[in-house]
């Protein structure tokens, strides 16, 4: 029987290989004739048209549609039945007699975000480079269940930042699970912590930390491991101790991964929106408004809407994304240039 289902597999396994030989070769005839009149470099741009299809279809016209909405004002939808007002939205988002005072700009909306969103941009990532770093030294040790507990640490990503908020919603709302262990264990009063500015404030950034750690901690895991253990050794030989160990060998041969987490979770800081306005929907009041999310109201759930105000300021925020994509670009260039060295 054994034998009988192996030849069954051979014969089976031959047939699909001829099959797929068969198409390959009708396929490969028009694209033996089209590489000799495009040559080469004409065969890599055909096989880039698909990909160029796409960007063009999904990036590249809405952002030149999106340019042309900021040009223009009113409350409509539809390009067409829009006025153009040309670089108006842009001068009213910087007319302020201080931008350090929402108060004192037309777009004060705009400015609060936007302080909201450095404020959390700042304190987010400071801490979020601090706990993956110290999260990969400790996962990089010999400790029981190593494996287990990088699965646990990474889990939080690969969930949605839809139920990332809700499942911390339902945690510190004022009937949530914190606040029945607070009262189970201390006797403690039920706290507002979504409804009280500071605490919901510090809360978004609590809640972010948690859901995109394990990403930035197996990236900086992975530069640990690169980093030969040889030096430890001969530094431990030499009798150095384990704090000039991280600051003389750890840390500087872990710079081009932790540069590299910098420029990622900045991008990502600027865009916050989603377990945010899942976790408090920007409040209490403009507390929590980041600038995504002021984007989106301004642009589409606003009784008082400007779609073209909501364009120019996703111009803006696109062109501050460029800049640190660009220093992702650079800080990668730099980093190659130290390897073949």
């Amino acid at each position: 029987m054994a034998d009988n289902r192996k030849a069954i597999r051979s014969v089976a396994g031959s047939l699909v290989l001829a099959v797929i030989g068969r198409v390959m070769g009708i396929i490969d005839i028009p694209l033996r004739g089209l590489q000799k009149i495009a040559g080469q470099t004409g065969m890599a741009s055909f096989f880039l048209l698909p990909n160029m299809a796409v960007f063009t279809v999904f990036v590249l016209i809405p952002f030149v549609i999106n340019f042309a909405y900021s040009m223009t004002g009113g409350t409509q939808i539809f390009l067409d039945e829009r006025r153009f007002v040309g670089l108006q939205q842009y001068r009213e988002i910087f007319s302020c007699s201080s931008y350090l005072d929402p108060n004192s700009c037309v777009q004060d909306g705009f400015w609060t975000a936007v302080g909201n969103t450095a404020w959390f941009v700042v304190i987010q990532v400071t801490l979020l480079i601090l706990v993956s770093l110290i999260t990969a030294l400790i996962l990089n040790r010999e400790i029981i269940g190593r494996g287990f507990w990088r699965a646990v640490f990474f889990f939080p990503v690969l969930l949605s930042p839809v139920v990332t908020g809700l499942i911390w919603r339902w945690i510190l709302e004022r009937q949530g699970l914190l606040n029945f262990i607070l009262y189970e264990m201390f006797g403690a009063g039920q706290f507002n912590w979504l409804t009280d500015r500071t605490t919901a404030f510090v809360a978004t950034i609590g809640v972010s930390i948690w859901a995109h750690m394990g990403f930035y901690t197996l990236i900086l895991l992975a530069g640990l491991q690169a980093i030969p253990r040889d030096l430890y050794e001969a530094a431990q030989m030499d009798g150095t101790s384990r704090s000039r160990i991280f600051w003389r060998i750890t840390l500087p041969l872990l710079m081009p991964n932790l540069i590299v987490v910098l420029v990622l979770a900045l991008i990502r800081a600027v865009q916050v929106f989603d377990e945010v306005f899942v976790l408090t929907h920007g409040g209490p009041g403009t507390s929590t408004m980041y600038l995504i999310q002021y984007i989106y109201e301004m642009g589409f759930a606003s009784e008082l809407r400007n779609p073209g105000l909501a364009a120019a300021a996703s111009i803006l925020m696109g062109a501050v994304l460029v800049v640190l994509t660009l220093m992702q670009m650079a800080a990668s260039r730099r980093n190659e240039k130290k390897g073949e060295r």
